[in-house]
C-alpha cells in the first residue's frame, strides 16, 4: 500500500523547505537581481552631517559666458516677452569660489540646467551638480533638484545624491544672492549646504 503524503518526514520537509524560503526572502538576502546588503559591506561608517559654503557666479554676459540660453523665452503677441521668461532654458557651467569676488578661489562648478517654469512669475527648476575640485572633496559631487525664485531673499532646494565621498547624500541648499547686475543679468549667489553623508 502506498505511504501517504502527509507522513511526517514528508510533511517535516514541505515545513522545512517553506520556513528557508520565508527565512531568505525576510532577511532580504536575495531577490532574483537584487539583495539587501549591510552598509558595512561597502565601507559605510557613521553618517555625518556637513556644511558647506560657496559663491556661484552665473555670468550671462560678455566674450566668455559661463551660462548660455539654449531655449528662449517665446514673444508675446505685442512682441514683448512674457514677464516670467517662461519657457528659457539656460545651460551653465558656473564657477564655485569660496568668497563673493570672482578672483576668490575656485573650490568646484556648477553644472546643469536652469529653466523658466513659472507662467506667473520669475520661478526656475534647478537640476545641476556641485562638482568640487578643491580639498578632501576634489572629484565629489553633490546634485540638487528643485524650485528657485531668484527674486525671493532666500531659496532652499533639496539636495537629492551625490558622488564620491557624498555617496547617499540627502539635504537642502539655501541660495541667497549677494549680487546682481539688472544691466547685464550676471549674478552671484550664496550658496550653504547642509547634507547627510557618510
Amino acid at each position: 500500500m502506498a505511504k501517504s503524503l502527509m507522513e511526517p518526514p514528508f510533511l517535516f520537509l514541505c515545513l522545512f523547505i517553506l520556513a528557508l524560503s520565508s527565512l531568505s526572502f525576510a532577511s532580504g538576502e536575495s531577490h532574483g537581481f537584487s539583495r539587501v546588503l549591510s552598509p558595512k559591506t561597502l565601507g559605510l561608517k557613521l553618517e555625518k552631517l556637513s556644511h558647506l559654503r560657496f559663491y556661484f557666479h552665473d555670468i550671462v554676459s560678455g566674450r566668455k559666458p559661463t551660462a548660455v540660453p539654449v531655449v528662449r523665452a517665446p514673444e508675446m503677441s505685442n512682441n514683448h516677452s512674457l514677464p516670467s521668461f517662461f519657457g528659457l532654458v539656460v545651460m551653465m557651467d558656473d564657477p564655485l569660489t569660496m568668497k563673493p569676488e570672482a578672483s576668490s578661489q575656485e573650490v568646484g562648478r556648477s553644472q546643469g540646467i536652469y529653466a523658466s517654469a513659472s507662467q506667473d512669475e520669475l520661478s526656475f527648476l534647478m537640476a545641476m551638480n556641485f562638482v568640487f575640485t578643491q580639498g578632501k572633496y576634489n572629484g565629489s559631487t553633490l546634485s540638487v533638484l528643485g524650485r528657485n525664485r531668484p527674486l525671493t531673499d532666500m531659496r532652499e532646494m533639496p539636495v537629492v545624491g551625490g558622488s564620491g565621498l557624498f555617496r547617499f547624500a540627502r539635504g537642502y541648499a539655501q541660495a541667497k544672492t549677494h549680487y546682481f547686475d539688472f544691466k547685464t543679468g550676471d549674478a552671484v549667489v550664496e550658496y550653504n549646504v547642509y547634507v547627510f553623508h557618510y
